[in-house]
């Protein structure tokens, strides 16, 4: 049984958000993306990692309820840290990018939830930029070039901070 004390001092500690998404990537090197209701611009698939729930299955909990099918996952590719200074009203966050090859045909399959996302396409790597905020973009190129290369690169804020990143 846990002490008083000891659970005073879990629920005292700092709390962060936790998210996944998924990288999901055509031979020709279109991305997925998707585009939310409530938001602006277009985003990976993907949401907030519930409580209990590790990375994983939350990127394919949120992939089975954004498109209509779990993706095969096939590597972590990214870690970002979101700064709490990028988002005041937010709590920092920890974004966990999985990758996963996906065949055109997959499209067909999708079914996206109309009260959450609205569209969703595949885009090349120069639609990127145009469609996503300036922290993913960052994101989603280092996630690509971590993925080619067969790693898993660690970001803050979408920015390589280890040497080997």
């Amino acid at each position: 049984m846990v002490a008083d004390s000891e659970f005073s001092f879990f629920e005292g500690l700092p709390r962060t958000r936790g998210a996944a998404a998924a990288l999901l990537r055509t031979a020709d090197g279109r991305l997925l993306l998707v585009k939310p209701t409530y938001k602006p611009g277009w985003s990976l698939p993907g949401g907030v990692i519930e409580e209990g729930e590790s990375p994983l299955a939350a990127c394919r909990r949120e992939c089975a309820e954004e498109l209509g099918f779990v993706p095969a996952l096939k590597k972590l590719v990214c870690v970002d840290w979101s700064p709490p200074q990028l988002h005041p009203n937010r709590r920092p966050a920890t974004v966990f990018l999985f990758s996963g090859a996906l065949e055109e045909t997959a499209m067909a399959q999708v079914r996206l939830p109309a009260d959450e996302l609205s569209d969703a396409v595949l885009a090349d790597p120069r639609q990127w930029q145009r469609l996503v905020s300036r922290g993913l973009h960052r994101r989603i190129v280092a996630a690509a070039a971590a993925a080619a290369e067969g790693r898993t690169c660690y970001l803050e804020d979408g920015r390589p901070v280890l040497d080997g990143d």
